[in-house]
C-alpha cells in the first residue's frame, strides 16, 4: 500500500462540482478583487472564529507581516516568537525591520510561558506564539505576561484554524491573528492565501488599506503599503470549505486518537488537556530512531516528514541574531526526535490502520 503524506486532489474530487460553479460564477461576474466573495468569506470567517473582523490577505505571511506593521513596530524593536516553527514566522518580523528574538518551547512544543518573562527586554513590543500542529499555546500565562510588561500579542494562527483552548478558537486570544490559507494548511484554498482576524476596529481598517497599496481611493494612497489581496476567486473556494472545517477536523482528531491510542507507550505521542481541542493539522510523534523509522516506513509505502528539521535560529538566515547549537534545549531535541505522520481528512480508516501496522513491525522487527 501506498499512504501519501498529504494528497489534496481527493478533497478537489469531493467539492469539485462545488468549486467549479463557485469560480465559474465569479469569472462570469467580472469583478475578480475585492468583491462580495471576500466580503462574505471575511464575514463568515469572523464570525467562525468569534472576532469583529476578518481581513483576507495574498498568504499567510503577509498576515503576520501586515499585523506586526499595523502596530507600528519596526527599526529597533523586538518580537518575541518560537524558534520551531516555519521560517516564515521569524521572516515576517524582519521583514518589518524589527529583530526576531526566540523563546525556547515546552513540551506541547508551544512557546514556554515559563521562559518568556527571561526574553523581555525594553526594546520588545510584541510575542508572536505559533499555535505549532494545529494546537493553540498555553495563551492565558501568555496574556499574562505580555500584560504586565505592556506588550502586544500576535497569534502566529497559520495552522490551526478551528482549533479551541478554554472554549475560545484560535484568533481571538491576542490583538491579532494572523492565517494561513496555504494548500498545506487544513483549511486551504487552490494557491496562496491568508487572513488576519482582529476585535480592533481601528487595526482592521489599517490593514484593508495597507494590503490594498495604502490606497484612501483610486487616486490617493495616504501611506505605503503593499498589494496583498486575497483574490475573489479564492474567497469563493474558501468560502465552501469553511462550511466544512469542523467536519474535516473531527476527522483529523479521529486519526489522531487511531495513532494514539495504538502507538502510546512506545513513542512520545501527543497528549491533549481537558481544556483544549487541536485541529492535528500535524500529528507528530517523538523517538530517538526518528530517521531509521522514517527509512523503514517509506520502504513500505508510507510517507512523513519533519517539520522542521532545522530550528529557525540555526538557519543561515539568523546568523546575526548571534544564537549558536544548546540556545534552545528542547526546541533543539526536538528538532531530532519529531516525526510527521500523515494526518488528513480524506484519509481513510484502511490507510492510518496501515501506518500503525507498519509502525508496530517496525517496533517488533
Amino acid at each position: 500500500m501506498q499512504v501519501k503524506f498529504v494528497d489534496l486532489s481527493r478533497q478537489y474530487q469531493e467539492l469539485k462540482t462545488e468549486i467549479l460553479s463557485a469560480v465559474d460564477e465569479v469569472f462570469a461576474s467580472g469583478w475578480y478583487v475585492l468583491g462580495p466573495k471576500l466580503e462574505q468569506f471575511e464575514y463568515e470567517f469572523a464570525e467562525y472564529c468569534g472576532v469583529k473582523h476578518a481581513v483576507g490577505v495574498g498568504n499567510g505571511s503577509d498576515a503576520l507581516y501586515l499585523i506586526l506593521d499595523a502596530l507600528d513596530i519596526g527599526p529597533g524593536d523586538e518580537v518575541i516568537t518560537a524558534p520551531n516553527s516555519f521560517i516564515a514566522s521569524a521572516a515576517a518580523i524582519a521583514r518589518t525591520g524589527a529583530t526576531p528574538v526566540f523563546c525556547d518551547v515546552g513540551d506541547d512544543m508551544n512557546l514556554d510561558p515559563a521562559q518568556l518573562e527571561a526574553a523581555i527586554t525594553n526594546r520588545t513590543k510584541a510575542v508572536m506564539p505559533v499555535h505549532l500542529t494545529g494546537r493553540i499555546a498555553k495563551m492565558e500565562q501568555i496574556q499574562e505576561i505580555a500584560g504586565r510588561h505592556q506588550i502586544h500579542v500576535v497569534e502566529d494562527a497559520a495552522q490551526s484554524v478551528g482549533a479551541s483552548r478554554k472554549g475560545k478558537r484560535a484568533g481571538c486570544f491576542g490583538v491579532a491573528a494572523g492565517f494561513s490559507l496555504h494548500p498545506l494548511k487544513n483549511l486551504f484554498v487552490h494557491g496562496d492565501g491568508g487572513v488576519v482576524t482582529t476585535d480592533s476596529d481601528g487595526l482592521a481598517n489599517r490593514i484593508r488599506q495597507s494590503r490594498n497599496h495604502g490606497l484612501k481611493n483610486r487616486d490617493e494612497a495616504e501611506f505605503w503599503g503593499i498589494n496583498s489581496r486575497l483574490d475573489e476567486a479564492q474567497a469563493a473556494i474558501g468560502l465552501i470549505k469553511l462550511r466544512h472545517i469542523d467536519q474535516w477536523n473531527n476527522r483529523h482528531r479521529e486519526i489522531a486518537e487511531c495513532y494514539s491510542d495504538a502507538l502510546r507507550g512506545m513513542f512520545d505521542v501527543p497528549m491533549e488537556g481537558e481544556d483544549e481541542s487541536g485541529v492535528y493539522h500535524r500529528y507528530m510523534i517523538q523517538t530517538l530512531k526518528r530517521d531509521d523509522l522514517a527509512k523503514h516506513l517509506a520502504e513500505n509505502g508510507v510517507e512523513t516528514k519533519v517539520n522542521y528539521r532545522v530550528p529557525l535560529h540555526l538557519m543561515p538566515a539568523a546568523k546575526e541574531l548571534g544564537y549558536g547549537p544548546g540556545s534552545f534545549p528542547v526546541c533543539e531535541r526536538l528538532a531530532k526526535t519529531i516525526l510527521s505522520l500523515p494526518v488528513y481528512a480524506a484519509l481513510d480508516a484502511r490507510e492510518s490502520e496501515y501506518v500503525v501496522e507498519q509502525m508496530l513491525l517496525y517496533i517488533n522487527q
